[in-house]
C-alpha cells in the first residue's frame, strides 16, 4: 500500500511565506507534518503559520536572510531547538534582481542570485544533510525552473541558477543515498505568483495572443502535490531526479 501521509514528519521551508513556498508548506501540514518556515519578513510567516496551526499542526518562524550563511546556521539551530530532527528541506527561496542582457548584468545582481538560488540551498542542504545522514533517513527537494532548462536572453544569471540546482541535486542524491537520504528536485514552468508578476505581466501588455485555456498560467497550489508525494513513501525508490512542472507547454 502506498503511503503519502507526513505524519510525525518535520519540515523546513526557505521562502515560505508566499508564492510555491506557502504552497508546499501547508500542503506538508495537510499530509501531517509540523513546519519551520523561514523569509526575510515575520509577519507574512505568522500568517502563513496561523494556517499551519489552524490545521492541527506545529508552525515554526523564523527570519532569515538565506543570503547570509550564520542566518542558515541560526534556522537550523532554532528548527532543531524546537523540532529535534530535520526529516525535511524545501530550498526554495529565490530571487532574480534584474532582466535584461547577461552582457548588461552588473556584478552586484549576478552575486545575488547566485548567493539566494545556489550557495544557500548548497549551504542549507550541507548542514540538513549532515543531520539526515546520522538520523539514517530525510528528502531533500531543491526548487529549480523551466528557465534552467533553457536559456533565456532576460533571464540570464537566474538561468545559470537554475540549471546549477539541478547538477547540486544530482550530486547530492549521489553522496547521500548510502544514508538513506534521497534528495530531488522540481522545475516548475511560469507560476501565477508576485515573483513572476513582472513576467506574466509583461506578456499581456506587449498583446500576445490569448492562450487556449490548456496553456493557462499555473497556480502556487498545483506545485505542491509533487513535493508531498517525492517526500512520502510512495517515492521511497525515486531519487535524484527532476520533475518538470509545466504542463508540457515548455513554458
Amino acid at each position: 500500500m502506498y503511503q503519502l501521509s507526513l505524519d510525525g514528519k518535520v519540515a523546513l521551508v526557505t521562502g515560505g511565506s508566499r508564492g510555491i513556498g506557502r504552497a508546499i508548506a501547508l500542503a506538508l501540514a495537510d499530509a501531517g507534518a509540523d513546519l519551520a518556515i523561514c523569509g526575510r519578513n515575520l509577519p507574512p510567516l505568522e500568517e502563513v503559520a496561523n494556517e499551519i496551526t489552524a490545521k492541527g499542526r506545529q508552525a515554526l518562524t523564523i527570519s532569515t536572510n538565506v543570503r547570509h550563511k550564520d542566518d542558515l546556521v541560526s534556522l537550523v539551530q532554532k528548527t532543531m531547538e524546537k523540532f529535534g530532527k530535520i526529516d525535511i528541506l524545501v530550498n526554495n527561496a529565490g530571487t532574480n534582481p534584474t532582466m535584461g542582457s547577461i552582457l548588461d548584468l552588473e556584478e552586484w545582481s549576478w552575486d545575488s542570485v547566485m548567493n539566494t538560488n545556489l550557495k544557500a540551498p548548497f549551504l542549507l542542504s550541507q548542514m540538513v544533510g549532515k543531520i539526515m545522514k546520522e538520523q539514517k533517513s530525510g528528502n531533500i527537494i531543491n526548487v529549480s525552473s523551466t528557465s534552467g532548462l533553457r536559456a533565456s536572453v532576460v533571464l540570464g544569471a537566474y538561468s545559470v541558477s537554475k540549471a546549477a540546482i539541478i547538477m547540486l541535486t544530482s550530486v547530492l542524491a549521489a553522496d547521500l543515498r548510502r544514508y538513506g537520504v534521497r534528495v530531488n528536485c522540481i522545475s516548475p514552468g511560469l507560476v501565477r505568483t508576485e515573483f513572476s508578476r513582472a513576467l506574466y505581466e509583461g506578456r499581456e501588455r506587449e498583446g500576445a495572443p490569448q492562450r487556449p485555456a490548456w496553456e493557462r498560467l499555473a497556480e502556487a497550489e498545483e506545485m505542491a502535490g509533487i513535493v508531498v508525494f517525492l517526500c512520502s513513501d510512495a517515492a521511497s525508490y525515486i531519487n535524484g531526479h527532476n520533475i518538470v512542472l509545466d504542463n508540457g507547454t515548455g513554458a
